[in-house]
């Protein structure tokens, strides 16, 4: 299964975001809301600086304690970020978010513009009904029909 295909199965593929001025504070309300584990840093909403996670705040939460909170997320974000492309297949975006040890992989097109995110959790799931096809496919194979 491919990416632009995991992106269709998905009910919402918004992005959210949130610059990198807001405070680690705002990002854990966002977070909180919003039922995510992750949130994509980006000054117009569209191009990727970074991201951070829920790992990334605990993190350094354990560090500065409660002062961490109002820290600029630009501080705190993951600069260092991987993204992939709709062609990409399921199976190595998973190889890519395990060797990372990364849950979160924002989708860009050619011009590096946002259009979707990956959770570990999708392409798992992607993956899941991917197998299930191909085992559907091999038993009428096999059963002749």
């Amino acid at each position: 299964m491919l990416v632009n295909q995991i992106l269709s199965i998905k009910d919402n593929t918004s992005v959210v975001t949130i610059k990198p001025t807001a405070t680690v504070s705002d990002a854990v309300r966002l977070l909180s809301e919003r039922r995510i584990g992750a949130v994509v840093v980006s000054e117009n909403g569209s191009t990727p600086l970074g991201i951070l996670s829920e790992r990334d705040i605990v993190r350094e939460l354990g560090r500065r304690g409660a002062a961490a909170l109002e820290l600029e997320i630009g501080e705190l974000m993951t600069r260092k970020l991987m993204t992939c492309t709709t062609g990409e297949n399921a199976l190595r975006v998973l190889e890519r978010m395990t060797e990372g040890r990364f849950r979160h992989l924002p989708v860009v097109d050619e011009n590096g513009e946002m259009i979707g995110l990956v959770s570990i959790g999708d392409a798992v799931s992607g993956r899941l009904k991917e197998l299930a096809l191909e085992s559907e496919a091999l038993k009428n194979m096999i059963m002749g029909t």
